[in-house]
């Protein structure tokens, strides 16, 4: 092929993500939450999606100018959903483009290796569950043993799945070397849920501490520091002849639904044995994977390669010479091993350099900043000369500064574009940070940004093994160096070092001009989000995250961001519906009911049209079908944002407060309302909500006094 052909990849999971290539660059590469504006928003091959049309737009080109699209679904191949010729932004019939479908585990490690610059090495791959059986290529399945398949047959759960992948990577091929797989199955269960692989092991302790399956592993990971641990690891599993077998013995230790902060020292001890049994895990799969291979480097990919704690266990270990921790671990980095394996298909060639800077989202241009912050109210903007030297003096002076730079990071970090950055020797910058601007638990730290050439005076490591570039890793702090940055050290002492070099130019520029002003070269970084939303995309997200929250100034590119009346501008915009179509939502539980009246399925959703009043379409179901045991309401909408026409479904009752935004009213307007109807919400609360209501698009707010049409945002 003469020229570059444009490969688009996907990442068919419950954390979507697409990445464009022209050639060998990446072009594009973006979560389909960053646009959705939900956190790990779903992307699915056979359905429309906002992050194929980003990639698209932000190349310039049309879908019928691909060359390849490649998926990687966590979904079975054959399902309808995964389906790219369904696909009505793609149409690649229509377009005769050629496709295919990559199992999840090869593509994190595709992912892995091209971002790696490694010529070979060993890569491991731990998740909690990957692709179906039945989707593996027989030379994948070749690897698993005897023992395990025998061991999923006789669970008879209803499909068995990859959880571990080792494998050697060289040139243009990976190359399976040993797989693990297990019985997924649904149980019944109170308390802690049983788990049988890793990934599932620290989603399970997340769940049972805090609640939540996606979000609670980070928070383990932050928690396990404050306590001891005391449940040995054989509660967890054994490893027998090579083999995991997961107990049930921790899973019985809680039988309750209690969460954080009920139990806080249980819980603590909990999530510090559930950490060591995660790096015994992993210390055994390395040296598996070391003999098994000749490469002395290694990569290492799949959502258990976030636990950046276990990460410098690895380092430390030195079974490897050399090891890369892929930024975007976790399933949306799959997109990116997926457009390169079709790359490989297609040219027989692929990436040789390493990545040196994580920023594949598009950029924005000054006219676009502009726009948003025009129309956005209570903001105060200066464009600035000298926007590094301004934004040092902010933060020496103890400003939260959001910080808004070129394009936006692909998974989970912010590596400093789309960050949130603080002076780390205030002793107070953390409690304010989490409290007023993160609004999340006062254990979760935050990450240390540092000049690479000073690491070594700062961190306990070892000469040539400073870098980390893409906060993979946790470092210990000097002793006598700790007490100097107190809003960057953990409660053990160390910190997620994130190293800073020219490869990011102007993050670079910032740190070293703090540096020479206050003689400490780094500064506190988090993400530019507030807790349980996306990191922000665009100038809009970020100017909206900013006025919503308690950072004191935004820079975005050039321009610096104050905040004019502090709530008040925000409280006396007016709002405004501006969804397309609204339909409530009623779970079934025994079955989805249809006008027949027979069950199928459980737990399925009865939808009802927007035409209708929906409280008596409800009462009018209930009373055709007493038999049906109707088990809670949530809303869905179809609305349209920046990026285009969307599907939003929100896991509660939303028509109350949008009833009162059928007319156009100020946000005090109805704060003032709830609060005559008994709900107790002060002036805070109601702009984060009416903010998380515009954020899904379900809303506009413009200006008072002024005109819908020209200020709408």
């Amino acid at each position: 092929m003469k020229s570059k052909p444009w490969v688009l990849g996907l990442a068919s999971s419950h954390n979507g993500a697409a990445c464009l290539l022209h050639g060998e660059c990446v072009v594009a590469a973006i979560q389909e939450e960053r646009l959705l504006r939900m956190k790990r928003a779903e992307l699915l091959a056979g359905e429309s999606s906002l992050a194929i049309r980003y990639c698209l737009d932000a190349a310039g080109i049309k879908a019928s100018d691909l060359n390849m699209v490649v998926n990687c679904p966590t979904e079975p191949f054959r399902s309808i959903w995964m389906d790219l010729s369904l696909n009505p932004v793609l149409r690649t019939e229509h377009h005769r483009i050629p496709t295919l479908t990559i199992s999840h585990h090869l593509g994190h490690a595709v992912g892995a290796f091209v971002q790696s610059g490694f010529r070979d090495s060993a890569v491991l791959v731990v998740d909690a569950s990957g692709s179906r059986w039945d989707d593996l290529s027989e030379e994948e399945r070749a690897t698993v043993s005897q023992r395990q398949m025998d061991t999923c047959v006789a669970s008879q759960a209803p499909a068995t799945a990859e959880t571990i992948s080792l494998y050697h990577a060289s040139g243009v091929t990976v190359t399976p070397i040993r797989k693990w797989v297990f019985a997924k199955r649904r149980e019944q269960y109170r308390g802690m849920r049983p788990f049988r692989s890793l990934g599932e092991m620290y989603s399970s302790v997340g769940r049972q501490i805090f609640g939540s399956f996606s979000d609670g592993p980070g928070k383990v990971m932050g928690l396990a520091p404050y306590g001891c641990p005391r449940i040995p690891v054989s509660d967890f599993f054994e490893i027998c002849d090579g083999e995991f077998n997961y107990t049930d013995g921790v899973v019985e230790r809680f039988p309750h639904n209690d969460r954080w902060p009920l139990r806080q020292e249980e819980y603590r001890d909990l999530a510090a044995s559930t950490q060591e049994a995660l790096e015994h895990a992993l210390m055994f799969l390395i040296g598996e994977l070391r003999r098994a291979n000749s490469s002395p480097n290694l990569c290492f990919a799949g959502g258990t390669a976030l636990n950046s704690v276990a990460n410098e266990k690895i380092v430390r270990q030195k079974t490897f010479e050399s090891c890369f921790f892929m930024p975007a671990a976790e399933d949306s980095g799959t997109a990116i091993g997926a457009a390169y394996y079709g790359l490989w298909k297609l040219t027989g060639e692929g990436r040789t350099d390493a990545l040196r800077e994580d920023s594949a989202g598009r950029r924005y241009a000054k006219e676009e900043i502009s726009a948003a912050i025009v129309s956005a109210p209570g903001l105060v903007a200066s464009e600035s000369d000298d926007i590094v030297g301004d934004t040092v003096r902010e933060l020496t002076s103890g400003q939260i500064v959001g910080w808004f730079e070129g394009g936006s990071e692909l998974g989970p970090r912010a590596l400093g574009h789309r960050s949130i950055l603080c002076d780390p020797r205030d002793p107070e910058a953390k409690e304010r940070l989490n409290n007023r601007v993160k609004f999340r638990e006062s254990f979760r730290p935050f990450a240390p940004c540092v000049l690479l050439e000073a690491v070594s005076d700062w961190f306990d490591v070892e000469k040539g093994a400073e870098e980390s570039p893409f906060m993979m890793r946790v470092m210990a702090f000097r002793p006598e160096k700790a007490h100097l940055v107190p809003a960057v050290v953990h409660v053990d002492g160390t910190g997620r070092v994130q190293t800073v070099t020219q490869s990011t130019p102007r993050l670079y520029a910032l740190v070293k001009r703090f540096y020479s002003g206050t003689g400490v070269p780094m500064l506190l970084n988090t993400s530019f989000n507030i807790a349980g939303e996306p990191i922000v995309e665009s100038p809009e997200d970020a100017i909206w995250c900013f006025l919503e929250s308690g950072m004191d100034r935004c820079v975005l590119e050039n321009f610096m961001l104050a905040k004019e009346g502090g709530y008040g501008a925000l409280l006396d915009s007016v709002v405004r519906l501006r969804m397309e179509q609204v339909s409530v939502c009623v779970n079934v539980r025994d079955g989805f009911w249809r006008e027949n009246g027979d069950g199928a399925g459980t737990g399925q959703p009865f939808f009802f049209s927007s035409d209708a009043d929906s409280r008596l379409a409800e009462l009018e179901l209930a009373e055709r079908y007493p038999s049906l045991r109707l088990s809670g309401i949530y809303t869905k909408f179809v609305t349209k944002n920046t990026w285009g026409r969307t599907k939003v479904i929100a896991n509660c009752d939303l028509r109350p407060i949008l009833s009162l935004c059928s007319e156009p009213r100020t946000v005090r307007e109805i704060l003032l309302m709830l609060q005559s109807n008994g709900h107790s919400m002060d002036e805070a609360a109601i702009v984060r909500l009416i903010a998380s209501l515009r954020r899904m698009s379900l809303v506009s707010l413009t200006r008072a006094g002024e005109r819908a049409s020209a200020t709408d945002i």
